[in-house]
């Protein structure tokens, strides 16, 4: 499912940025699958919410806990926090406040886990330009249609061709830069088209190709997403993801096609995202697929007796 590759500075966590200007785009829903697919490989992972105001990715989460304390389920779960707004009268005393949290959350993570998802807001503000410097990955989901383009270009609205950069791909390019000028590392960007009509249309082509021309300017590798399907928006209740087994125990209700088809586009999905995986990782990973397969089995005489 995960693409493994190089992995950055031993000891260092890498850090996948959800990051985009417009909200509704889908970044929570797909950071909970991109935080349960990596602790289903075994990763150890950490999340941050820096939406402190609408905290969707918080509740999202906190759904997933209810609803396996409720059901009896092993939900893979990730060590979260989420940084609370300032609610002094001074926007200064509030913005230290919420960098002093979001300091401290990621300074404990970075050395003993081996991913941190942050979710940003969909508004401009310090925190989340600061998340971007950051990010190792940044994955931008928007959703396919050219008020969501809007966020990273400009077109002709004749020729749909490609006039210009928007303000958040601006915003991305100066994090990015400032990331190479502090460490000399760089920063995979990747945006991704949700909302997909399943049927093709003279705007899917559009969106793409102007996608494909503004990649070509700016750096980023542009991938499809999560197609438009009412089983993304029956996850968020029960904090399921498309990656959980697909059964009635787990979903409460009789898994449909569109549950097999979503598994399969996150799937893909995740594996163009091409994650490092640490191989400790992997071997955690196959250490408890092999627990469990064997619990239900009865103990053979000589398991009992030893070798």
């Amino acid at each position: 499912m995960l693409v493994q590759a190089s992995q950055g500075q031993s000891g260092t966590a890498h850090v996948v940025v959800l990051g985009n200007e417009k909200g509704g785009s889908g970044k929570s829903t797909t950071a909970l699958h991109v935080a349960v697919a990596l602790l289903k490989a075994g990763q150890r992972v950490a999340t941050i919410d820096l939406d402190c105001r609408q905290q969707s990715f918080t509740r999202y989460i906190a759904n997933r806990r209810a609803w396996a304390r409720r059901t009896g389920l092993d939900l893979e779960l990730p060590v979260h926090r989420c940084i609370k707004l300032g609610d002094t009268m001074q926007i200064a005393d509030n913005e230290s406040s919420e960098f002093l949290q979001f300091m401290d959350a990621v300074s404990t993570a970075e050395r003993t886990f081996d991913f941190i998802v942050i979710d940003t807001p969909g508004s401009d503000t310090y925190l989340m330009r600061l998340a971007h410097s950051m990010a190792d990955t940044l994955v931008t989901p928007i959703n396919d249609s050219f008020l969501d383009f809007d966020v990273l270009g400009t077109v002709d609205p004749a020729t749909y061709s490609v006039t210009g950069e928007s303000h958040y791909s601006e915003m991305v390019r100066d994090a990015r830069r400032k990331r190479r000028q502090l460490d000399g590392a760089s920063t995979d960007w990747i945006v991704v088209r949700n909302r997909l009509s399943i049927l093709g249309s003279r705007n899917k082509r559009l969106v793409a190709d102007s996608l494909e021309d503004l990649s070509l300017r700016l750096g980023f590798r542009a991938v499809d997403g999560f197609a438009e399907r009412v089983v993304y928006r029956e996850f968020f209740p029960r904090g399921l993801t498309a990656l959980d087994d697909l059964d009635a125990a787990t979903l409460g209700t009789r898994p449909s096609m569109g549950h097999v088809t979503a598994r399969e586009e996150v799937t893909s999905l995740l594996r163009q995202l091409k994650l490092p995986l640490d191989e400790r990782g992997r071997r955690r990973a196959a250490n408890r697929a092999e627990w469990f397969a064997q619990v239900d089995k009865p103990l053979e005489t000589h398991d009992i007796l030893g070798a």
